[in-house]
């Protein structure tokens, strides 16, 4: 079984754009619990043009008491980035290769030349008892350095596969992420993957053995505006579960 990751940075990007608490992201997170969902991711970017700092600690407080469900921050590793995160104490956080102003993540992390900085904040997050997750992309020579590092886990960068899906680029690409999860759990690294899966193209990436989590928030809400999110969160339980 997967765990979905409800990733509301959408959300919280059409409340600010009214300048009011509406929607209202406790409300929707709480709503999402209710319909099943295990997981709630957050990216909270220094420009706080959707989740905010503030947002992170009101959901760490709502979080912390919910058996099962499981806290995701994402983000650089900023000074003030860590600062927020161990005083949240989520379950896990996502390392992300982001600069300040970029509009979402698009690369993996080079390990190698980042090691100093991923090395030590994974050593103060595990310190803080939080899981450690690296973004990567979907390669085995990227993975091979997370090792040394004591991550806990990978989380697959899959917008390749979600742009080959339904192209005759399908199956190889599918294999590429293959080989790089079958690599990650030799290791004993433990796998999440996220960006730019949906609905349609989620089946076939889980066939993938041994996907711990996926993180999807973009695309779960434009086919909750399309559907209604019940339906929506109804179907991505079902394959999540399969």
């Amino acid at each position: 079984m997967t765990v979905l990751s409800v990733n509301i940075n959408k959300i919280a990007l059409l409340r600010n754009s009214r300048g009011r608490n509406f929607p209202d992201l406790t409300e929707f997170v709480l709503r999402l619990l209710e319909m099943g969902v295990k997981g709630i991711t957050v990216h909270p970017r220094p420009d706080e043009r959707h989740v905010t700092r503030n947002d992170v600690r009101v959901l760490s407080e709502l979080l912390r008491d919910k058996q099962g469900v499981e806290f995701n921050i994402e983000g650089y590793p900023s000074k003030e980035f860590l600062e927020l995160v161990i005083a949240a104490v989520p379950d896990q956080c996502t390392l992300v290769p982001d600069a300040p102003d970029q509009l979402t993540s698009d690369h993996g992390w080079d390990v190698t030349t980042h090691e100093k900085l991923l090395g030590s904040t994974v050593e103060k997050l595990h310190n803080a008892g939080i899981r450690s997750s690296l973004f990567i992309n979907p390669d085995p020579y990227a993975i091979d350095p997370v090792k040394p590092l004591g991550a806990n886990r990978v989380e697959l960068y899959t917008e390749a596969y979600a742009n080959a899906f339904g192209t005759p680029l399908e199956e190889s690409t599918w294999q590429r992420y293959r080989d790089a999860a079958v690599h990650a759990t030799s290791l004993g690294i433990g796998l999440n993957a996220g960006h730019d899966l949906d609905l349609r193209n989620l089946p076939r990436f889980l066939q993938i053995p041994g996907i711990l989590e996926v993180s999807i928030g973009h695309a779960l809400v434009v086919e909750s505006l399309q559907h209604g999110m019940p339906a929506v969160i109804e179907k991505y339980l079902a394959i999540t579960s399969a």
